[in-house]
């Protein structure tokens, strides 16, 4: 997955202002209780973050977009 298509997807499931705040101020376990920013920032594939974006809020992505 492409980093714009993370940020898509991630705005589309949170919108713009709320996505923006869940990469750089939620702290996810499945991330090794890095954000998403972090874990982006120290390499981190895009798909292996969107998959535990998944799996911390799966009641907010939507199936089309898993």
């Amino acid at each position: 997955m492409r980093l714009t298509d993370f940020w898509a997807r991630l705005e589309e499931a949170f919108g713009p202002g709320y996505a923006t705040s869940i990469a750089s101020d939620q702290v996810l376990s499945q991330l090794g209780g890095r954000t998403i920013e972090q874990a982006l920032g120290s390499g981190e594939q895009t798909h292996v973050v969107w998959r535990a974006v998944v799996a911390a809020y799966p009641d907010r992505v939507p199936t089309r977009l898993r």
